[in-house]
């Protein structure tokens, strides 16, 4: 009751002003105003404050001050969105910089491993006073090199990713009798001058490969191969296992699941990890699009 009453107070309060101002003869003579001083002040006290009247000036109040609040809620809607954009690239900031930082630490897991395992294979040739023990030390110079400087990037020329694998499995091969069964095959199609790959992504596959494979007393064998077609990588390896092996329910341990992680982070529905645990041997293939 008190808003209409404060409504029909105020219409009548108009009304007598304008009463007043026309008896002085005080009018608006021009413009979207003309006469409105006369027009008011001489109709009807009741037709002034009438329902009609109320609802008239209520839309005039309206129209005159909807154009501010349509341009506060204008403003208010900019700068809502703009808050809102601020604060999803902040999101996306800080959710960029975990995964760097999950991928480095990821990376940096595997580097001491690989440092001992290495320094381990040269201390056998030397004990034995191999030959070959020279180009050995050239060849864990290179791979240190690589993994310890050139790999502290996302991705790398994909040449080099090749050169640490053959690499490798050169410094490795050394190690066993020429009657094993271990081969080393890298196809490329492509010209590869220009691609690049994340680092180190097949070496734990290797690696597991020589750890664990190569221990039967017949039937040793370990076979890798590289493909490079239409800019897609293809790794594949199998090796052997002792046939009363236990399979196990975890394939590979941790540095299979790091694999996974690095793969997810940077090749995000651009790769394919299959590993399997046969009957008697160990597969994985792995196929990435590096475009």
């Amino acid at each position: 009751m008190c808003i209409p009453a404060s409504i029909y107070i105020w219409l009548s309060v108009n009304y007598f002003q304008f009463v007043i101002l026309h008896y002085f003869g005080i009018d608006i003579h021009e413009g979207a105003l003309k006469e409105i001083i006369s027009k008011n002040a001489k109709q009807p006290y009741f037709k002034a404050i009438s329902y009609q009247n109320v609802f008239g000036n209520a839309m005039l109040v309206i129209y005159s001050f909807s154009p501010p609040f349509f341009v506060k809620i204008l403003f208010d809607i900019s700068r809502l969105f703009n808050r809102t954009i601020y604060f999803q690239k902040q999101t996306l900031d800080l959710k960029l910089q975990n995964l760097n930082i999950e991928k480095d630490f990821l990376k940096a897991q595997l580097n001491p491993h690989f440092l001992f395992n290495t320094l381990n294979n040269l201390y056998g040739l030397v004990v034995k006073k191999d030959p070959s023990a020279p180009e050995a030390i050239i060849n864990i110079s290179d791979l240190m090199a690589y993994t310890l400087y050139e790999s502290n990037t996302e991705k790398v020329p994909v040449q080099k990713e090749i050169d640490f694998i053959q690499n490798y499995f050169y410094l490795e091969r050394m190690r066993y009798s020429a009657d094993k069964d271990i081969t080393l095959e890298i196809s490329v199609e492509d010209d590869i001058d220009n691609i690049q790959i994340a680092p180190l992504l097949s070496f734990t596959f290797i690696e597991n490969a020589f750890k664990y494979g190569l221990k039967s007393a017949e039937n040793n064998f370990l076979k890798i191969s590289i493909d490079i077609v239409n800019n897609i990588f293809y790794f594949a390896i199998e090796n052997n296992k002792e046939k009363n092996s236990v399979k196990k329910t975890s394939f590979g341990g941790i540095g299979v699941k790091n694999v996974e992680k690095r793969l997810n982070l940077i090749y995000p529905d651009n790769h394919e990890l299959i590993t399997e645990d046969r009957e008697s041997s160990f597969f994985v293939s792995l196929s990435i699009n590096l475009t």
